[in-house]
């Protein structure tokens, strides 16, 4: 079987006979967890043992881990510093925070894999103006050199542990001052500015062969009338013509406001694999992800399949514990900044 383009999610700590179902249908090739679906590590290896033994090969089993207030598994995984943390040691010491950005990706992704994930949406590359409510210190920093320099050390990280990167959300969030969760943003900077600034840290780390992308919910006026992820202009020319991305593209989450184009849930989900997306999420509306996995009959993207393939993780059998202990102690001192010398 192979991996369909919808990743749903799921509505508490085990499987529900309903969700196997929707699991094993053929349009399906990915699933999300939150906060909802976790109690514990042991729950947490139990359920993702479960939708492994569903289908072969297996839904890319994803969760958002980028830490700070974005951060699903909590109690028995590494509490992480927001990503800002790190752009503010980089402001003191730069060769500890490109050092600190790579072991930070490490742990993340270690303790992930270890506990049957594929990967998190992480991380993210957004440039912080200091207007994006929702990004705010999810962003690395405001200078998009330093953000690319730090995605990448991050990025190493994540792939020492075996865990392909997604960098989000392309081409910027940071500069709307609008949630797309509950609206619709949009920016009016033209695309040679957006080319100058926010763009830098997504071509750069698309040259070092970052796994996937996530386009923003937001509508950049002077270079199309649809958000990023519905937009052809933005995916195919942009984004796989001129920046040459090769990896996956993965829709934010179609019943976000921000998303909200088209008649129903399964335009929305046509209009995003037309534009050049290969998985819409589909998530907290169990009938929307009905709909759309109906709506899709005999679709095929080989070339989508391919890739997502290569988002399975790819962890280690054990990893170093003395280096798992130290991570940890770096995340806590990143966290309250204080023994680093920084401001939290």
């Amino acid at each position: 079987m192979s991996l369909g383009p919808v990743m749903l999610d799921l509505e508490g700590l085990e499987l529900t006979a309903e969700e196997r179902e929707l699991l094993r249908h053929p349009q399906t090739g990915g699933v999300i967890l939150f906060a909802r679906n976790y109690a514990d590590p042991r729950q947490l290896q139990t359920l993702t043992r479960s939708i492994r033994a569903l289908r072969t090969p297996h839904p890319v089993i994803a969760v958002d881990q980028e830490g700070g207030r974005v951060q699903r598994l909590r109690s028995g995984f590494t509490a992480l510093p927001p990503l800002a943390m790190l752009g503010r040691l980089y402001d003191k010491d730069q060769v500890r925070a490109l050092r600190a950005a790579a072991e930070l990706g490490w742990v993340m992704a270690t303790e992930v894999l270890q506990h049957g994930l594929d990967i998190s949406f992480a991380p993210v590359l957004d440039t912080d103006y200091g207007v994006s409510g929702v990004i705010g210190d999810r962003a690395f920093h405001r200078d998009p050199q330093v953000i690319a320099m730090l995605g990448e050390s991050y990025i190493r990280g994540m792939r020492e542990a075996g865990m392909a990167a997604t960098g989000k959300h392309f081409p910027g969030h940071g500069a709307v001052r609008g949630d797309s969760h509950i609206e619709k943003p949009r920016d009016q900077r033209p695309l040679a500015e957006l080319m100058r600034t926010d763009i830098v840290p997504f071509e750069r780390l698309i040259t070092h062969g970052l796994d996937g992308i996530m386009p923003a919910h937001v509508i950049y006026e002077r270079v199309d009338s649809k958000p990023a992820g519905y937009s052809r202009r933005w995916v195919q020319d942009i984004l796989r013509t001129q920046l040459k991305f090769k990896g996956v593209i993965f829709s934010d989450d179609l019943c976000m406001a921000g998303a909200e184009l088209g008649a129903c849930f399964a335009d929305r989900a046509e209009l995003a694999l037309e534009a050049g997306c290969d998985m819409v999420l589909v998530c907290n509306h169990r009938k929307a992800a009905v709909e759309v996995l109906e709506s899709l009959g005999a679709y095929r993207n080989p070339g989508a399949q391919m890739r997502l393939v290569r988002m399975h993780g790819r962890p280690a059998i054990s990893p170093d514990a003395t280096r798992l202990s130290a991570s940890r102690r770096l995340a806590a001192e990143l966290s309250t900044g204080r023994s680093l010398g920084i401001n939290v």
